[in-house]
């Protein structure tokens, strides 16, 4: 395993306002592996898979625009998916070249993913989607779409903690709630005080544009050999991952299950690691 670097990416805005510094991280060597955190986190929440895929790959972890330590240049607005693709396709060009990249989203950077993978499929070797809250494609959208608004307000009436008890509930992500920060090891503290901080960021800018994102179904079929469907074991059942069940569907190919629930990267590094490994050289579904 290569030594990791860390590094900084200027990278434009779509629409012409002013762009973002992007933090990323390499790590290891080999064909690229790009993975991208969700909601409010940022790179750290992979450090525990890293170490391991990084004996076979070139990782690249980043903090999305707006989180932790990737700062627009402007003033925070609703995040753009289709921008958040773009970000993401500006690292892979970065550290791939013209070679296409592995990737691996989770929660709202598995939409990014899928967004990606619509729009340049020539640059995505294969994408393991996460639990991608895109709820729109539910039969039950409106209920969802209601949920996700009542958060929302909930933050901007009552602030982050109303919302976070909310948002949690909800989701059915009350068990991955951190423990408080004093009992947290230095460098998960740091991790953690990031993520608190972005937390305002993810409720008013993130949270209603992703969840309202509709993937192009028929654009992923045509991909769909270069698409695998993944959820947590023990979160499948939740609102977050329940479209992921959707998109499988479309696509012909049952849901692989990874350890652990939503944030089992976190929680179950090694096994999780190790799964995510086997399907990368599996090459299909």
């Amino acid at each position: 395993m290569g030594a990791k670097t860390v590094n900084k990416l200027a990278v434009t805005s779509l629409d012409g306002s002013p762009g973002a510094t992007l933090h990323y991280e390499v790590t290891g060597s080999g064909p690229v592996l790009l993975l991208i955190a969700g909601e409010g986190a940022d790179a750290g929440v992979f450090s525990g898979v890293v170490g391991q895929l990084a004996a076979d790959y070139t990782v690249v972890t980043y903090d999305p625009r707006g989180n932790s330590r990737s700062r627009t240049d402007a003033a925070a607005t609703d995040e753009s998916v289709a921008q958040s693709a773009a970000d993401a396709l500006a690292l892979i060009d970065t550290v791939a070249g013209s070679e296409p990249a592995y990737v691996f989203g989770t929660g709202s950077g598995a939409i990014t993913g899928l967004e990606l993978i619509t729009g340049h499929p020539d640059r995505v070797r294969m994408l393991i989607a996460h639990e991608p809250p895109c709820t729109e494609i539910l039969p039950d959208a409106a209920d969802a779409r209601a949920f996700f608004q009542e958060v929302y307000d909930t933050y901007r009436t009552d602030g982050l903690t109303a919302a976070d008890v909310v948002y949690m509930m909800g989701t059915g992500m009350d068990d991955d709630a951190m423990p408080p920060l004093e009992d947290l090891l230095p460098e998960y503290r740091e991790l953690a005080e990031r993520m608190q901080a972005n937390a305002a960021n993810f409720y008013q800018h993130k949270l209603l544009p992703y969840t309202r994102y509709q993937p192009d179904l028929d654009a992923l079929k045509r991909v769909a050999d270069r698409i695998v469907p993944a959820a947590g074991l023990e979160s499948y059942q939740h609102l977050p991952a329940q479209p992921i069940a959707v998109v499988a569907g479309q696509l012909g190919w049952p849901v692989v299950m990874f350890p652990g629930g939503h944030g089992g990267y976190s929680s179950h590094p090694a096994p999780f690691a190790t799964h995510l490994a086997h399907l990368l050289k599996s090459e299909t579904v």
